[in-house]
């Protein structure tokens, strides 16, 4: 039991979505290490500063290291620098740390996968950080976890150009949906939060109740 609470992973749905006016991000709340259920109410959206979050998927404890590792390095460039640093040098400089931790001898894989989103003077930016260490933009959606594949097919069919935030919310929960019906190892809750140029909000946070009720 220990053993597979090390490894415990984030089986998952993550999505973000660009929108006109700003960012989507979603995500469930379900953890599992193997066919257990770790834990059922888990964050796997974070701010990293007042302009960007991202979202987690991957080994917990790598994920949870990772964030650390990078809000601190993002503190002190801005220390050194006297200025913001951009969301592309942060997810840059992520994706580094990324590829780093993926080719370190362990006895446990240090798999992570983020899907990072920002709003800075260049405009709204999502990258999608891949398990090794890959980076690439994106100009649309993304989704990424073990029901990703079922998330992908409701944004593939649904998704427009120059849909509001409020309508990508509604999309993201239509896409977590599909993939909470599908995948095991996605569930019990979902969170979401915008990204814009006033900043990261979270604007959702809501339990699904999978409880007999007499």
């Amino acid at each position: 039991m220990a053993d597979d609470i090390d490894r415990m992973k984030t089986g998952t749905t993550t999505i973000a979505l660009r929108c006109k006016d700003g960012i989507v991000l979603a995500a469930d709340k379900r953890a599992t290490a193997g066919n257990l259920i770790a834990n059922k109410w888990v964050d796997k959206i974070f701010p990293i500063e007042d302009y960007m979050a991202l979202t987690t998927a991957g080994t917990v404890s790598d994920v949870q290291l990772l964030l650390k590792l990078i809000k601190a390095e993002i503190r002190l460039k801005k220390l050194r620098t006297n200025k913001n640093v951009s969301v592309k040098e942060s997810a840059n400089l992520l994706a580094g740390m990324v590829y780093s931790n993926i080719r370190k001898m362990s006895m446990i894989p240090g798999i992570s996968h983020f899907l990072f989103a920002g709003a800075d003077r260049t405009g709204l930016q999502i990258y999608d950080i891949y398990p090794d260490g890959s980076i690439s933009e994106a100009d649309d959606y993304l989704a990424s976890g073990s029901g990703s594949v079922f998330a992908y097919g409701v944004l593939e069919t649904l998704y427009e150009e120059g849909l509001s935030v409020e309508e990508g919310k509604s999309l993201a929960i239509k896409s977590l949906n599909a993939a909470l019906q599908r995948d095991s190892a996605s569930g019990n809750g979902i969170d979401i939060v915008v990204v814009t140029s006033s900043g990261v909000e979270k604007v959702l946070t809501k339990k699904i109740d999978t409880g007999v009720k007499e």
